[in-house]
């Protein structure tokens, strides 16, 4: 069955208050050189064949329901399993680029 992934990040222009708290807790831990935006990963099965209309149904409720479109942006990942069933490989990638930034 293939699966998508839609990871949503905030716009870089958007505060990110647990990225900085994480950032932080690296260093005080001796992780030097680091720096960490956190976001959201949703994976999705779709039953049957992953058509156009499909990732479109996708964008459409992840520009809806999963995202902040606002402050966040997105990425959908079309999924597939490989030939041997043995690992999954990216075979697709729709961007939902950032608007411009918020005033």
């Amino acid at each position: 069955m293939p699966k998508v992934i839609v990871e949503v990040m905030p716009k870089p222009e958007i505060l990110d208050p647990q990225g900085k708290a994480i950032t932080g807790a690296l260093k005080r831990l001796g992780y030097e050189g680091f720096a960490v935006r956190q976001g959201k990963r949703f994976e999705i099965t779709v039953d049957g064949a992953l058509d156009e209309q499909r990732i479109t149904a996708i964008e459409a409720f992840a520009d809806t329901l999963l995202a902040n479109t606002v402050i966040e942006a997105y990425e959908v990942h079309a999924v597939v399993d490989d030939a041997n069933d043995s690992e999954l490989e990216v075979t697709g990638l729709i961007t939902v680029p950032a608007e411009s930034p918020v005033a």
